[in-house]
């Protein structure tokens, strides 16, 4: 049987988010006249930490030059680099290979749409929304996102949140992913579990992923076979799904 419901992670996972969120971090730290540049080395490091208040909250801990300034005003900087990053991302993100099929292809096939991520709903409607335009959220049937949840990836809870809203056991559903938290998450809540690893996730560990993938594959452009399932085909279909389901 086909999977019942594709799960999706948000940044790095639909698209290649990460280097619009470091800018707009970059950007409001500069307006704040904060003394703080993230660089790729250090955003790389940071995103270990899921969540933005999270990682501002955690730069902070560790960071005594600005600190003073920026205490009790995580939320406040957190709301500024949202603003920031949804003018970005509202310019255009391009999706990454494969990801807009599939999710046409599972529309089409009566298979449910799901997003589960740590990231603001505000970014994800704007990522959405310059992909598909502004009916977009209407193909996801529910969307965790930001704050739904106390406990951020590794923790499951925003998949289990998603697959209680879903009314679905785990093993009805696949997870999307790009990271090794996103990854743990997943797995936690029982999903199998895809993973394209992105620009800041290439060498993550990625034990007990369903497959890993460079990308879910275009019929002109397929992926390049990392690791697990999926080593004789080419694109993510629900058709491959099912078998490298049933085969785990």
């Amino acid at each position: 049987m086909i999977p019942r419901a594709l799960i999706f992670d948000v940044d790095g996972t639909l698209a290649e988010t990460e280097e619009l969120h470091r800018q707009a971090f970059n950007e409001t730290f500069a307006a704040e006249l904060l003394p703080w540049v993230w660089d790729r080395a250090a955003y790389r490091r940071l995103l270990d930490v899921a969540g933005g208040k999270e990682r501002i909250a955690h730069f902070l801990a560790s960071q005594p030059e600005g600190a003073e300034r920026a205490a009790g005003r995580i939320a406040e900087l957190h709301a500024a680099k949202t603003q920031r990053y949804t003018a970005l991302a509202a310019v255009g993100a391009p999706l990454r290979p494969g990801v807009a099929r599939l999710i046409m292809e599972a529309r089409q096939a009566g298979v449910r749409l799901a997003i589960a991520t740590t990231t603001s709903l505000p970014n994800v409607e704007a990522l959405l929304g310059s992909a598909f335009g502004p009916d977009a959220m209407a193909l996801f049937d529910i969307v965790g996102a930001g704050d739904v949840v106390p406990a951020k990836k590794p923790a499951p809870d925003i998949y289990c949140y998603v697959l209680g809203r879903l009314g679905l056991p785990a093993g009805a559903c696949v997870a999307f992913e790009d990271s090794t938290n996103g990854v743990r998450a997943a797995r936690g809540a029982g999903l199998a579990t895809v993973v394209t690893p992105g620009i800041y996730t290439e060498g993550d560990d990625f034990t007990g992923a369903l497959a890993v993938l460079s990308d879910l594959g275009e019929p002109d452009a397929p992926y390049r076979h990392l690791a697990g399932a999926g080593a004789s085909d080419t694109m993510v279909t629900l058709e491959t799904l099912r078998r490298w389901m049933t085969a785990a």
